[in-house]
């Protein structure tokens, strides 16, 4: 017997769309933000990384810059596409640091955590109707 998973939607209530796969980013490295029933930390932001953004993390005590290769991470770089813990990507918001957002592949689940509207002022996509913006 098999089952799926019900199909998470984006932020702006559109199909989930892939984050990257170059690294494979993904809670379950798969190149989406969809965090599904077993992902406590909610990588659902799917964010591009700038050094300003990785440098504060790493301040912080969340190191994206080193490779881990016991945990298959390659260690981040500017212009990378990961999906981040949505607290973490506020932390960094709050600080001013907050790494452009993909709206299109973030997962509706980071609003658990997220306000629409800071995801929105860190968008680097825009929505196949911009009035969805608005």
């Amino acid at each position: 017997m098999s089952f799926e998973l019900p199909v998470e939607r984006n932020v702006l209530g559109g199909v989930l769309e892939e984050c990257g796969t170059d690294p494979m980013t993904g809670f379950h490295r798969d190149g989406s933000c969809a965090c599904g029933p077993h992902d406590p930390g909610l990588h659902a932001v799917c964010a591009v990384m700038t050094a300003d953004f990785l440098e504060h993390q790493r301040a912080v005590g969340n190191d994206l810059i080193t490779p881990r290769p016991e945990w298959h991470f390659p260690g981040l770089v500017p212009g990378d596409r990961w999906c981040v813990v949505a607290v973490r990507w506020l932390q960094s918001y709050a600080a001013g640091v907050a790494a452009p957002v993909v709206l299109a592949a973030t997962s509706e689940r980071a609003l658990e955590v997220l306000p629409l509207e800071a995801l929105k002022q860190c968008s680097v996509d825009v929505p196949d109707d911009p009035g969805d913006l608005s």
